[in-house]
């Protein structure tokens, strides 16, 4: 699968990764700053962003995924950061592929299944009356019925791109939507010997203390 991608800067790489409902463009800001002493690779996952769709959205496939980009752009050992959903990519990328792994960052995501957290956001993703030709911030309004944080409603909305009709999503919403469970599923197959960082917001319920032993 050909991964839409942005590189900046130049020597070691640091592949980054982003979540669900996610994009390259999530990472830019910080991406440009780190590109000052190294090579940051943006990458959008599959189904998001401007990468391909496919009908089945497992984290296997997503390693599977980098790996083939990774070698179509000449880039063997790398260190990986991934966010949420990115971060079991990486987790995923690290256990499959050891060798191709110097680092490991995952931020705000542990090991084990989580439950299910997102109906709300897919019914309300759902309700937009794409076609209707309506502006953003109308959107944003309907969107308001059910998403009360701004943030939220700003990150999901980055999602749309106009077509003849009005809006579309970028991100596959269906395969989303039916494969959610394979999202939540957890991350397992033995320990990778690498360094490894996991990093958790202090009000973040994703990475609780319990998470600690699992991860180790």
């Amino acid at each position: 699968m050909l991964l839409n991608h942005k590189i900046i800067g130049a020597g070691e790489p640091l592949v980054i990764l982003h979540g669900l409902f996610g994009s390259l463009d999530n990472w830019q800001t910080l991406a440009t700053r780190w590109a000052e002493t190294r090579m940051c690779v943006l990458v959008d996952l599959r189904n998001h962003g401007k990468s391909p769709h496919a009908e089945t959205h497992t984290y296997g496939e997503m390693a599977a995924d980098l790996a083939a980009f990774l070698g179509d752009n000449w880039m063997y050992e790398v260190d990986v950061l991934g966010h949420s959903m990115g971060g079991k990519v990486a987790m995923r990328f690290a256990l499959d592929f050891p060798n191709r792994v110097r680092r490991l960052i995952v931020a705000d995501m542990g090991v084990r299944a989580y439950t299910r957290g997102h109906d709300e956001i897919f019914a309300a993703m759902r309700g937009l009356p794409l076609s209707q030709n309506l502006s953003r911030a109308t959107l944003d309004d309907q969107l308001a019925a059910q998403i009360s944080e701004p943030g939220v409603r700003q990150f999901l909305l980055k999602n749309l791109r106009r077509d003849g009709r009005g809006y579309s999503w970028k991100l596959n919403l269906d395969t989303l939507e039916r494969e959610y469970g394979q999202i939540l599923e957890p991350v397992s197959g033995g320990a990778w010997p690498g360094p490894a960082l996991f990093v958790r917001g202090g009000d973040s319920g994703y990475v609780t203390d319990g998470d600690w032993p699992g991860i180790r």
